[in-house]
């Protein structure tokens, strides 16, 4: 029996403003509560209205909260036009005063090393909220289809980057070919994401509706990483009618 929550809007725009309003009474909430709060971030296409929608609030006391991301591209510079990096600081480390914000970086020289550093920082407090994407093949973060990824151990690792997810970064205009499209990444892994408290998952468009019926209505399984989702205790799915269009 599943325990995720769908929410099915109008449009894109619905899905972020509800998304935005949703977020943002919960992270008052969680203020409410305890000092400081944390945030774990997702990047694409899905998040930028989203994004823009949340940082607009002036009811958060964004200097108490405290910023993490799902994943970066291994080998890419911080300051490359498609790295995370870039992508987060434009949309949200500029826009806000946050307590702090800590990135995942793909242009170091020793992956094995900031994947350890990362974990440390995940590990140091327990994330609040984390926003998710769907990829095209199902995939959470970068942690592919049939990679048998439930039950890492590690919290970051190194991936190769399947060759779906890969394009699709191409078809967005991230990269101009996919030979530009670096093979590897650093993502945290599927049991760091469903130890959050709470998991908002945008997924829009008519390109997601297939992998959303999967997600969904198969049998939850690596197949389909995002299929997990359904074991998650506080998870909301927002669609639009284009994503929902199958179901």
């Amino acid at each position: 029996m599943s325990s995720l929550t769908v929410q099915i809007h109008e449009d894109k725009y619905a899905v972020s403003a509800e998304a935005a309003r949703i977020t943002q009474n919960y992270l008052m909430e969680t203020l409410n509560k305890q000092d400081e709060a944390t945030v774990l971030l997702a990047t694409g296409n899905s998040q930028i209205k989203f994004l823009e929608a949340l940082t607009d609030s002036r009811k958060i006391d964004w200097s108490r909260v405290n910023f993490l991301h799902l994943d970066e591209y291994l080998n890419i510079d911080k300051d490359h036009p498609a790295s995370f990096h870039t992508y987060l600081r434009a949309k949200v480390e500029n826009k806000i005063k946050a307590k702090s914000f800590n990135y995942l970086l793909g242009d170091t020289l020793e992956p094995l090393q900031e994947c350890i550093r990362y974990s440390k920082l995940l590990r140091r407090r327990q994330v609040d909220i984390c926003f998710l994407g769907v990829g095209v093949n199902g995939h959470l973060a970068f942690n592919e289809p049939q990679a048998e990824n439930f039950n890492d151990f590690d919290l970051v690792k190194i991936v190769e980057l399947d060759l779906n997810t890969r394009c699709s970064q191409v078809d967005q205009n991230y990269f101009q070919s996919i030979e530009n499209v670096p093979k590897y990444a650093l993502t945290v892994t599927i049991p760091m994401i469903l130890s959050v408290k709470r998991i908002l998952c945008l997924a829009t468009g008519e390109n997601k509706a297939k992998i959303v019926k999967i997600m969904l209505q198969n049998n939850i399984s690596s197949k389909c990483p995002s299929s997990i989702l359904r074991q998650h205790s506080d998870t909301t799915l927002l669609l639009d009618k284009c994503s929902a269009s199958l179901l």
